[in-house]
């Protein structure tokens, strides 16, 4: 477990899995830990007043021993609700993480995610408050550029976070209103590694070992978030962390490691989730694994449509 004395600064790897919400669930984050012993897990958001209501979340906040360090991302805008989430999550969790970045309409319209950068004071006070409920664990945050390109406070907006207690902060290059358009500007980053003590991790448009050196040599950042990069290839932070150490770089995996992974990732969502949950959840996974396949689009709409498990391995056997 991270405590106080072990901060985020001292983790093994310069890799994170950026949280992404109904993505970055169990089975994702056991796919990409056993290529990458270090890399930082984050989970999906989970809301802050669905954790303090005691409802059953098996599914959401489920862990293995392994998956230490792991940070559980929590969403809402009452610091109550964050405190008691905190608290509930402190067992699993190394790091308690609250997202203050996520432009999605309607979270932004219930006072969540990037709203709370017009909010700086309430922000403060969840940062407060999930160390309340955490005593003796590290609470990060993460968050964009600011709410709109008009509305760039990033750097006080992390100076503040951090004189509430974020020990460590993850800062998307893109700005609310950009949603997930345009190209992450990383060189912005550096001006808040520049003007806080805690370590910054740079994320938006990791997408390979070459982006992360780019991301790096701009933002200054301690390290690198990866989201959507580590889809399709859970082993890309590992193939960042190991070319950041060692220079070398891995080569990534080829088309029928791939489609291997993918039917490792279909099996174990059927495993935690029955099979006909399992198969429509990892629908959204095969773009993905499947790209640079060669008739991928024909493909993916055929498997996109299959409820069948049997006839969905014999169309990704045809293609390995």
């Amino acid at each position: 477990m991270i405590s106080k004395t072990m901060l985020p600064k001292e983790l093994s790897s310069k890799t994170a899995l950026a949280p992404m919400a109904g993505i970055t669930d169990y089975v994702l984050r056991t796919l990409v830990r056993r290529f990458s012993p270090g890399c930082l897990l984050t989970t999906e958001m989970i809301s802050s007043e669905f954790l303090a209501q005691n409802r059953d979340s098996g599914v959401i906040c489920k862990r293995d021993p392994d998956h230490s360090p792991i940070a559980y991302q929590i969403s809402g805008h009452k610091p109550h609700l964050i405190e008691a989430a905190a608290k509930r999550l402190a067992p699993m969790a190394d790091i308690i993480d609250i997202n203050m970045g996520c432009p999605v309409n309607k979270v932004v319209r219930g006072q969540d995610g990037c709203a709370l950068m017009r909010t700086p004071e309430l922000a403060a006070a969840l940062v407060q408050a999930a160390c309340t409920g955490a005593p003796h664990l590290p609470v990060s945050v993460k968050f964009r550029l600011g709410y709109t390109a008009d509305e760039m406070n990033f750097v006080e907006f992390g100076q503040k976070m951090q004189d509430a207690g974020a020990q460590f902060i993850t800062l998307h290059g893109r700005t609310r209103a950009q949603m997930y358009s345009g190209k992450a500007d990383w060189a912005l980053i550096r001006r808040l590694k520049e003007n806080v003590d805690v370590p910054v991790f740079a994320n938006g448009d990791v997408a390979d070992i070459d982006s992360a050196i780019k991301c790096l040599e701009l933002s200054g950042a301690n390290g690198v978030a990866i989201g959507r990069g580590a889809l399709g290839d859970p082993t890309l932070p590992h193939r960042i962390a190991h070319y950041l150490n060692t220079g070398e770089k891995l080569a990534p995996p080829g088309l029928q490691e791939k489609i291997q992974l993918l039917k490792t990732h279909l099996d174990e969502e059927i495993a935690l989730r029955g099979q006909d949950a399992g198969i429509k959840f990892t629908r959204k996974f095969y773009p993905y694994y499947i790209s640079g396949v060669k008739g991928a689009s024909n493909l993916r709409a055929q498997l996109v449509t299959e409820d069948n498990y049997d006839k969905i391995i014999e169309l990704l056997n045809s293609r390995s």
